[in-house]
């Protein structure tokens, strides 16, 4: 039987430094059956075209300009409305994926009661010798969807981002949302922060069951431009906390308590900006919960193991 389509989705703007390498990564794949939807963002750089001498090479890869800069968030789903595969492999424009990454994946997915496969994952900068390694979570294998609802949610080390991440693409039809509804007028569209979580999430809530491949198989690129490094990282964590408020609302308000308590703590670490935002009381978080009361037990817990772990720190460097 012939291998189905597998959509590798990679919407850019403005990154011709790096574009070449991420296709190049795509175009590498040791899965043959792919197509590469490439959706410019009106970039005004040179990353038109670069992209168009690539598409010349491999007629594999399909690109699009917008017209005009839609925001990040309406560009990825441009990229997934455009594509027409079976799987989705979401790439950002300055990351990378090893060569067997969909061969490795697609597996998994084979089983349909598994939402979504990840990978161990390396976040690399400028010497690629010295990465940092992350989204180890245990053995390569099938495990209960609750494992990686509760670990995101609470305190587990869980990916936030698609890119190392491999989906059916009818679930990134369905969970990528790009203006989440919120109390306080973030505009979720356009800084990109929760929406590639709920992707994780809204998918889950469909399956019994997530896949981990404890192989380095992503590649996640830290420099100065991309939003995990460009945004302050109290605006990244409270706006996290501003998506997953919207889905526990939604979705799990089995877990309502121990996400005040999350809030709570958020809220004390990042004071001054969480007034900035807005987000400095458990209320505005929500559009409609009126429950805010906070797990003690579970404070207790999270506090002790912050100077449990801040101990250790302070031993290692003595």
């Amino acid at each position: 039987m012939k291998d189905k389509l597998c959509s590798i989705l990679v919407p850019v703007y403005n990154r011709e430094l790096y574009i070449r390498d991420t296709l190049r990564s795509a175009m590498e794949q040791t899965y043959e059956n792919i197509e590469i939807i490439v959706v410019d963002n009106n970039s005004t750089d040179n990353t038109w075209n670069i992209l168009k001498e690539m598409a010349s090479t491999d007629k594999r890869i399909k690109i699009y300009r917008n017209e005009e800069n839609i925001g990040p968030v309406k560009n990825w789903k441009r990229c997934i409305d455009l594509a027409s595969g079976e799987y989705g492999k979401i790439l950002w424009s300055d990351d990378l994926i090893s060569p067997d990454f969909l061969e490795k994946t697609i597996p998994f997915l084979q089983d349909k009661e598994v939402g979504f496969v990840f990978t161990t994952t390396e976040i690399f900068g400028d010497d690629t010798e010295k990465g940092m390694i992350t989204y180890n979570i245990g053995d390569t294998g099938v495990y209960e969807i609750e494992r990686y609802i509760h670990g995101i949610l609470i305190d587990g080390n869980f990916p936030v981002s698609p890119g190392c991440a491999l989906f059916r693409l009818e679930d990134l039809k369905k969970s990528l949302i790009v203006d989440v509804p919120n109390k306080v007028n973030s505009d979720f569209a356009m800084h990109a922060i929760g929406n590639d979580l709920l992707i994780f999430l809204l998918t889950a809530i469909r399956y019994k069951y997530f896949a981990f491949i404890n192989e380095k198989l992503s590649f996640f690129r830290a420099h100065k431009e991309s939003i995990s490094i460009s945004s302050r990282a109290s605006k990244i964590a409270l706006h996290y906390l501003l998506a997953k408020s919207y889905f526990v609302e939604n979705f799990r308000k089995d877990l309502i308590k121990k996400n005040n308590t999350m809030i709570y703590l958020n809220s004390l670490r990042f004071r001054e900006d969480a007034r900035r935002y807005n987000l400095d009381r458990i209320e505005n978080y929500y559009l409609f919960n009126k429950d805010y009361r906070i797990d003690y037990l579970f404070l207790t817990q999270k506090v002790l193991r912050w100077f449990v772990n801040k101990m250790k720190i302070k031993l290692l460097r003595f």
